[in-house]
């Protein structure tokens, strides 16, 4: 069916926004890359009037009961300017986010590389330019078999080709220096909800009136870019997830149209962790430890900030770090089974995901106090009479509710 913005239920044609290489490929081998932030900028910005590509745009409209109620396909540079930037708003969405949370770079298993997998099935997309009808779709009801969601949801799919600039060694772009093609497919799925009921102004009738509600598009839940793109060239056996909520990935949608193995969700990674550190140390998980942890970590973290991939943290390093933190060599005997118990022999996890680095919090059902990472020597535990105390040592101007206020110890001092 060809594109026509009427077909559209109310105001869906013009997108209101309801919130504001096979040849190419220069991976010659089975390796784990991660798409980083720089990465992700530079396609990132491709997605602008100015250095737009697009050649063609796709899409399909899925009602509440899953059937397809119509279709668009074409030029992408053939919309209407407004159009345009509503559908950017939307692509650029598909590629916001914090990598390892919410924008996770999967790996395909080489059984889906082999003829009838998922990776050449979207290899074959991205190869037809989205032109193939046959295969949209095929494409379209993966998604619709797959996609849990209770509503309306458009499928937005675009293809480009961007010609990489080449780049000096002091990263100035040479556009006429270029030796590398990326050819890509774009896809997001996006909610199409009704518009909230209110009153609206009529400047011909000069009268407030009953707002008419409509169809939306909101900005998208789910999307994906295939290949990825990483060390500014194509890599085929990998694809950049997007979830808006990184604790829903939605792992059967992942499973069934990408074939690719999730990670554990960024929430999952921290509560692996803390259950591996209090499996590990049992009885003797002090504060003191999980303070030196916490101050490795952030040490880490610091001197790890000027590489552009995300510190990530496999088995071996994790025991490293207890070791280093004053864990017993007797608690570390038992950490290997802990840690393939909790989260699996060769699973990785974040540095960003297991912990908090920008602030130190010790948290009792009444009391939460939260410290600058570089001064957890300001807080330690005393034994006063018998119980157990958090003693916090007040340097300099103490305010209490916004009210500046002298520590007692001061006021004696001052006496004497």
């Amino acid at each position: 069916m060809n594109y026509n913005k009427n077909t559209f239920p109310a105001d869906i044609g013009s997108l209101l926004i309801s919130l504001p290489e096979r040849a190419q490929n220069k991976k010659q081998s089975k390796e784990v890359h991660s798409m980083t932030k720089q990465d992700i900028s530079e396609i990132k910005k491709l997605l602008t009037p100015k250095k737009c590509s697009i050649t063609r745009i796709c899409g399909c409209y899925v009602d509440g009961e899953k059937n397809k109620k119509t279709e668009l396909k074409q030029a992408f540079l053939a919309l209407p300017e407004e159009e345009m930037f509503k559908y950017f708003e939307i692509l650029r969405k598909t590629l916001s986010g914090t990598p390892g949370k919410n924008l996770l770079t999967l790996d395909f298993p080489l059984a889906s590389e082999e003829e009838g997998g998922t990776q050449e099935f979207l290899l074959r997309l991205r190869d037809s330019k989205l032109k193939d009808d046959a295969l949209l779709e095929e494409f379209y009801d993966r998604i619709i078999a797959n996609y849990e969601y209770v509503g309306n949801f458009l499928i937005l799919a675009v293809h480009d080709v961007y010609d990489v600039p080449g780049r000096t060694t002091d990263g100035i772009e040479m556009e006429d220096a270029s030796d590398e093609i990326y050819e890509y497919i774009l896809v997001c799925i996006c909610p199409v909800e009704l518009s909230k009921p209110g009153l609206s102004y009529n400047a011909v009738e000069n009268t407030f009136q009953n707002r008419v509600r409509d169809w939306v598009v909101s900005l998208p839940e789910t999307g994906f870019l295939f290949p990825a793109f990483h060390d500014r060239g194509t890599d085929l056996h990998s694809t950049l997830f997007y979830s808006k909520d990184a604790e829903d990935l939605k792992d059967g949608f992942v499973d069934q149209l990408l074939g690719c193995p999730l990670p554990l969700s960024a929430g999952d990674q921290m509560e692996t962790f803390h259950t591996l550190i209090e499996e590990t140390l049992g009885e003797d998980c002090h504060m003191e430890i999980v303070k030196n942890i916490h101050d490795k970590l952030t040490e880490m973290a610091q001197e790890h900030k000027e590489e552009p991939e995300p510190l990530v943290l496999d088995k071996k390093e994790v025991k490293a770090i207890l070791a280093d933190s004053g864990v017993s060599n007797e608690k570390l005997e038992h950490f290997d089974r802990h840690y393939d118990d909790t989260a699996g022999e060769t699973a990785s996890l974040l540095a960003s995901n297991v912990m908090n680095t920008r602030t130190f919090e010790v948290k009792t059902p009444d009391v939460i106090i939260k410290v600058s990472p570089d001064r957890t020597d300001l807080i330690e535990t005393r034994n006063i009479n018998g119980r157990e105390c958090l003693v916090i040592q007040l340097d300099g101007n103490v305010e209490v509710n916004g009210i500046t206020v002298r520590a007692s110890c001061q006021e004696a001092a001052e006496e004497d």
